[in-house]
């Protein structure tokens, strides 16, 4: 799960705020779950048919220049409609996170050295991007809603499902100009009799 890749937008009904002056220097552990009335509107916001279970547990450590790394886990049991029969299924998500957070108006320089020292690594992969810390606080709930989300297979099917081919196979000259074809056309055509002149 990429920083970048996070959805901007969506509502927040799962909300845990952390004040970053409450984290102490040796660190800071926080588990946090979804109650029934958060994971209804869980559901609602993703189209699921339900949210079984929604926790997260996360890490937070300071560092320098006021920034916080959060480490941890979302995992989630989600109930939806199989693509293939159309069954109620359930999945399981579980992601891990691995982000950066600094204070509002340091992230374009953070993201900047960040770049800036990943030039000379080629082959590797790019730190995320930074995520900002609004008004001094880290929102834990919308962090593991978003992780949640992205998380959410969009094509789920049952472990036993099979697609099924139509048993009719379809004849190639069933076509809409098929009819035309059928029709015979005598090359040969009666000639109409001219009439006679007087």
């Amino acid at each position: 799960m990429t920083a970048r890749d996070r959805p901007q937008t969506i509502a927040n009904p799962w909300s845990a705020r952390i004040a970053v002056v409450q984290i102490p220097e040796t660190g800071l552990h926080r588990d946090i779950e979804a109650d029934e009335a958060v994971r209804k509107a869980l559901a609602k916001i993703a189209g699921l048919r339900d949210i079984l279970v929604a926790r997260a547990s996360f890490d937070l450590t300071p560092g320098r220049h006021d920034s916080v790394h959060v480490r941890g886990r979302v995992s989630a049991r989600v109930g939806q409609t199989c693509v293939v029969s159309l069954d109620p299924v359930e999945n399981d998500i579980v992601e891990d996170v691995d982000l950066l957070f600094v204070p509002e108006g340091r992230v374009r320089s953070f993201a900047a050295a960040i770049d800036g020292d990943a030039g000379d690594e080629d082959g590797r992969d790019l730190p995320d991007a930074p995520e900002p810390i609004v008004n001094g606080v880290i929102d834990l709930g919308r962090l593991a809603t978003d992780v949640l989300f992205l998380g959410i297979d969009p094509y789920p099917r049952k472990p036993d499902a099979v697609f099924a081919p139509p048993s009719s196979t379809v004849d190639p000259e069933d076509r809409p100009f098929a009819a035309l074809k059928a029709l015979k056309i005598d090359p040969n055509p009666p000639r109409r009799k001219k009439p006679r002149q007087d």
